[in-house]
């Protein structure tokens, strides 16, 4: 019985500071379910520029303001982040990077990695 009084009352998610391989595997959860979120206006979308030339066009011009391609390359971003920690998991998976260097400058390179893509694509979205 007394071991449960030095327990804390609540756990203040703000004050712990996690490791960058620990905040890249939540974001690898949290980007999950945002591309999950995200499949009904994707498909929709899809939907719409596939009826016509006409309704394609319409796509086109809802995709070309610059509000719209701020969103893609939001969404850019929360594939590509999932996309490169889930091959990070799956290296860990097979014990490929799993020592705390490796794991370390693996979860920087899952970082890297998304922004260049980011930064890429804005580039060639001009």
């Amino acid at each position: 019985m007394e071991q449960n009084r030095n327990r804390p009352v609540y756990l203040n998610l703000l004050k712990i500071r996690l490791p960058v391989g620990g905040v890249v595997s939540v974001l690898h959860r949290i980007t999950g379910v945002l591309l999950v979120a995200m499949l009904p206006a994707s498909v929709y979308l899809l939907q719409r520029a596939l009826e016509g030339r006409a309704a394609f066009e319409r796509v086109c011009a809802l995709v070309a303001t610059p509000f719209s391609r701020i969103g893609l390359l939001i969404v850019l971003w929360v594939f590509g982040q999932h996309f490169f920690s889930g091959i990070r998991h799956l290296l860990m998976d097979m014990d490929i990077g799993t020592s705390r260097r490796s794991g370390r400058v693996g979860a920087w390179l899952v970082f890297a990695a998304s922004v260049a893509v980011v930064l890429y694509a804005g580039v060639r979205l001009r």
